[in-house]
């Protein structure tokens, strides 16, 4: 055994000396060369057009800021409310009054003054004050206001041109885009927040008569009338209102839109007043269970229930039944949309409107016009005002007619029943004869709360009735 273990250890020691001379003398040296690249992480582009990536970067808020600090300023109104009334007071009959101060802050948009805020800021205001980033204060006069989209125009007179803010794009603006908030909460002057955009078109008022622009950047109470701006210092919005059970900041605010704002203030300088155009269309925003109750399976678009009479959607070919997809590039998923985009606009401006019909997609431009007068007549609906040749087939001296009932299903039911609906003539209210509009309104204004209508109406028939409500 000893034998064979030293025969097998001989051989190997044998075998390991030859290959060590042979690779020592015999064979040629060769170098190893290992050639190193950087790798670089697979990208996968998600289109066929070869997409370079950047690295995240965080966008830098300093010049936006720096240029919108300057041109937002510091509004103070000065209101009187009534004070505690002594028994001095009620003795001499006198009715005490107090000043009160509220605070918000303002945007300017050119550079000879003229001052752009909300119409809460100033409401009721006895004297107003404008106090610049460079703290030099100028008394303020108001240009005008429209409570509606509570945007108001103010004015002061510097010595020197100022520093603006010019308007963006709201329209562009898109969700999780970085925003700045600059304004003057709790009387903090020039306060910068910063936050993403959260939502467009975003109604309060459960109406649909709002279309704010909703962010995550931190407004609070003296806010109001203040920018919002992107991250080019551009103004898409006027900060106007938080969303709060405590009264401060708690994660939401809302802005009216640079597109509308702009249109109002545009409005006041050229004309004193707002000029609203409507694509005369009325109906219901599209969801589950409104496309249940009329029997179809769309969910988005705005369903057009009816038509207004001479509108441009008349002329327009566009019918009942009809679903709007888009009005110009703006995508209508509930009615704010539509209401937002059209506050946008003027009476005789075209619209280019995308609408369903049959299954068939077909856009066609449309007038807006100008609305015609109107009131709505609590019980009723949305009264206007009748056309002579409306009067003659009812053989009526005067009368405004109905336009559309409104209302719960209980009181529309009602009358139905008794043959009353659009085209109905009221010819009398409360004793007072009716020939227009701005009678209504004045009926309506002298009338207390909870003091009943007596109405006298001509119905579909032609027969003529009368009605009390309340």
């Amino acid at each position: 055994m000893k034998k064979i273990l030293t025969l097998v250890l001989v051989s190997a020691l044998g075998g390991i000396l030859t290959l060590g001379g042979y690779k020592l003398f015999l064979e040629k040296e060769k170098t190893l060369v290992v050639n190193t690249t950087e790798e670089q992480p697979s990208l996968i582009p998600t289109t066929s057009t070869n997409t370079i990536y950047k690295p995240y970067e965080t966008p830098d808020f300093a010049k936006a800021a720096e240029n919108t600090v300057n041109a937002v300023v510091h509004v103070k109104n000065v209101t009187l409310s009534r004070g505690r009334l002594t028994f001095e007071d009620l003795f001499l009959g006198r009715s005490p009054q107090r000043a009160q101060l509220g605070t918000g802050s303002g945007v300017i948009i050119t550079p000879d003054g003229y001052i752009i805020t909300n119409n809460h800021v100033i409401d009721k205001s006895q004297e107003l004050s404008v106090t610049l980033n460079n703290n030099k204060t100028y008394k303020a006069e108001i240009v005008g206001t429209d409570p509606k989209t509570d945007i108001a125009l103010l004015k002061i007179e510097a010595e020197e041109d100022l520093p603006v803010v010019t308007f963006g794009d709201s329209d562009n603006a898109k969700i999780g885009e970085w925003v700045l908030a600059v304004g003057n909460p709790f009387n903090l002057t020039s306060t910068v927040t910063a936050g993403i955009i959260s939502a467009k078109a975003r109604d309060l008022s459960g109406n649909a008569s709002q279309s704010f622009i909703q962010t995550d950047a931190a407004v609070n109470p003296g806010n109001s009338g203040g920018a919002l701006v992107n991250t080019n210092g551009e103004l898409i919005g006027i900060n106007t209102a938080i969303s709060s059970q405590t009264g401060s900041y708690v994660g939401y605010s809302f802005a009216v839109p640079s597109n509308i704002a702009r249109k109002v203030v545009n409005d006041i300088m050229e004309y004193g007043n707002v000029q609203n155009g409507i694509l005369g269309v009325f109906g219901t925003a599209l969801n589950s269970v409104a496309a249940e109750k009329i029997d179809i399976d769309d969910t988005e678009g705005f369903y057009v229930d009816s038509i207004e009479e001479d509108s441009g959607a008349e002329a327009a070919g566009i019918k009942k039944g009809d679903i709007i997809k888009k009005v110009d590039n703006i995508k209508i998923l509930k009615f704010s949309d539509l209401k937002g985009h059209l506050n946008t606009k003027s009476p005789d401006d075209y619209v280019d409107v995308t609408y369903l019909r049959d299954g068939n997609i077909k856009t066609v431009p449309v007038r807006l016009i100008k609305p015609a007068p109107s009131v709505v007549l609590p019980y009723v609906g949305l009264i206007k005002n009748a056309k002579p040749k409306e009067l003659k087939k009812f053989k009526a001296k005067n009368g405004v007619k109905i336009d559309r009932l409104d209302g719960n299903e209980r009181i529309i039911n009602y009358w139905k029943k008794n043959n009353i609906g659009k085209g109905s003539i009221i010819t009398k209210i409360n004793g007072t004869d009716i020939n227009n509009v701005d009678d209504v309104k004045m009926v309506l204004k002298s009338q207390s709360v909870n003091e009943p209508l007596e109405l006298e109406l001509i119905n579909l028939d032609g027969e003529k009735e009368s009605h009390f409500i309340r």
